[in-house]
């Protein structure tokens, strides 16, 4: 495969930095050509079709490239405009409109979920009685309240066929027990939905991606930008690529769990935000504190659990971490023992299931976005691309 690399040109929204103390964290021209070499040696090989990735500090981009095919049948480089399926990257955006409305005093943090959604007050465990408390909404930013995913758990695998709504699937767990990746987010949706009068994708519209410059994240692509929509490639157990056109009408349900399609520009304005205390050039979009307390250990003594696989052509077990790692609200969080050559303790991150991942390193002072389009998840190739990558601009990070 012919690599393709496209520089890029767009000049990122600049954002004013809160406290910084020093110079701005920087990656030299030798690191630049370093990262570019390790994401083009990755394509030629075929690890994956395309990858778009960058590097930004505060207020400017350390390094941005787009290597490979964004379409391979019709020929068409990746570029630093090509639009990805950011899937549960979507998370941290529902998690931050939530923490908008707490701000204003609109939702609470311990409110029951059933104050904004009454159908909640049916919900069940597998044993098939009431959970023990009600799930907060709390609860559902942490990951804890027990509501699952079907492709990661055999029980909700075998009682949900058919994509039903979550109150009629049940708790794995008591509300606050444990840590389980699940449709949580998609209930904070919701609650936006409710509290606001405004659908979700209105709502993000207007207080974050308007107020960000996120001019191409939306739920739908439209006619005129569909050919910048990279193409999904599925890997089969004997390694094979197979690639999955794009349809004529590129949209996605509007759920607060996923479903964002994105580019790595506009991203990377998102993970600035939180690099910069709430603030975008001179406006104030959130409260510092808000961020502060997203990005914090909010589960206690409990750690982020490895989660199972019920389906393997769509994700194997993850995350990196897991057994260690805390958990904010919307992100995981690294915690010690850490690689000293990789992101800081402190650092949040997620990803989403097409493998596309991302890490905000208050520490540092840096954000990274890596986005490819490959399932399964954790794909053990678009994996050592994430870490690589990683390592890499670490190992060329010139601090003060």
């Amino acid at each position: 495969m012919q690599t393709l690399l496209r520089a890029f040109t767009l000049a990122l929204p600049i954002a004013v930095p809160i406290g910084a103390v020093g110079s701005a964290p920087s990656i030299p021209d030798s690191g630049k050509v370093a990262l570019a070499r390790f994401l083009a040696a990755s394509v030629d090989r075929g690890d994956v079709p395309a990858v778009a990735a960058i590097v930004v500090n505060r207020d400017s981009m350390l390094y941005g490239g787009a290597f490979g095919k964004r379409d391979v049948a019709g020929n068409k480089p990746a570029t630093p405009q090509t639009i990805f399926r950011i899937a549960s990257m979507t998370k941290p955006v529902t998690s931050l409109a939530i923490m908008m409305l707490n701000e204003e005093g609109r939702v609470g943090l311990d409110d029951p979920v059933t104050k904004y959604l009454p159908e909640f007050a049916n919900i069940r465990t597998l044993a098939g009685r009431p959970p023990k408390r009600p799930v907060t909404v709390r609860d559902l930013l942490t990951h804890t309240s027990g509501i699952g995913y079907a492709f990661s758990d055999e029980r909700l695998a075998k009682l949900d066929t058919g994509g039903k709504p979550v109150v009629e699937l049940p708790l794995l767990h008591e509300p606050g027990a444990k840590f389980t990746y699940g449709q949580n987010t998609a209930v904070l949706g919701q609650i936006v939905e409710k509290v606001s009068g405004q659908s979700l994708d209105a709502f993000l519209k207007a207080r974050i991606f308007d107020p960000l410059g996120m001019r191409d994240t939306s739920y739908v692509v439209p006619a005129d930008q569909r050919d910048r929509l990279v193409t999904q490639h599925n890997r089969g157990s004997d390694g094979v690529l197979t690639e999955r056109p794009n349809p004529a009408d590129i949209r996605s349900p509007i759920r607060g769990d996923g479903g964002l399609f994105s580019d790595v520009v506009d991203y990377a304005a998102f993970m600035q935000l939180f690099l910069n205390g709430g603030r975008h050039g001179e406006r104030r979009i959130v409260g510092e504190r808000t961020l502060a307390t997203m990005m914090s250990n909010q589960i206690g003594r409990l750690t982020v659990v490895q989660q199972p696989t019920a389906d393997r052509a769509r994700a194997k077990p993850f995350p990196i971490g897991a057994g260690k790692d805390k958990f904010g609200f919307g992100f995981q969080i690294e915690t010690e023992p850490s690689d000293p050559s990789m992101r800081s303790p402190g650092s949040v991150s997620w990803g989403g299931i097409y493998n596309t991942h991302f890490w905000i390193d208050p520490r540092k002072g840096i954000a990274a976005a890596v986005l490819m389009q490959v399932l399964p998840y954790y794909d053990d190739k678009a994996l050592a691309i994430l870490r690589g990558f990683e390592k890499i601009t670490y190992q060329n990070l010139v601090i003060g």
